[in-house]
């Protein structure tokens, strides 16, 4: 089963992003490309209708991830292996974020 998480931006969503077998993929939702203001997540994503696919985690979200003791107490607290980056992505980036990027967790059942 491949996990989702819903992306933010500037509270608004954004996107989805999700890791499926083969990798990663990350796609703009369509109502916010829609929007006039709408802005890239990053530089390194810019705003198109199709998604990005990549074999690893992006780096723009892998930069999402706490580092050095705080990243222990994440992986300790919410017991999280501190390899799984996607999981300790949509587990701990849903606020405190640098920039105006969150990500939360896609639940199943949960339309993005």
């Amino acid at each position: 089963m491949n996990r989702c998480g819903k992306v933010y931006c500037q509270g608004r969503l954004a996107g989805r992003i999700e890791e499926r077998p083969e990798g990663y993929r990350f796609a703009y939702d369509t109502a916010y490309l829609a929007l006039a203001d709408a802005s890239p997540v990053s530089l390194t994503l810019p705003l198109q209708p199709g998604p990005y696919d990549s074999s690893l985690l992006f780096p723009f979200f892998y930069g999402l991830l706490a580092e050095g003791i705080l990243k222990d107490t994440q992986c300790r607290t919410l017991k999280l292996d501190e390899n799984d980056h996607f999981g300790r992505l949509i587990k701990t980036a849903g606020s405190d974020t640098i920039g105006d990027v969150t990500v939360g967790e896609e639940t199943e059942g949960a339309n993005a």
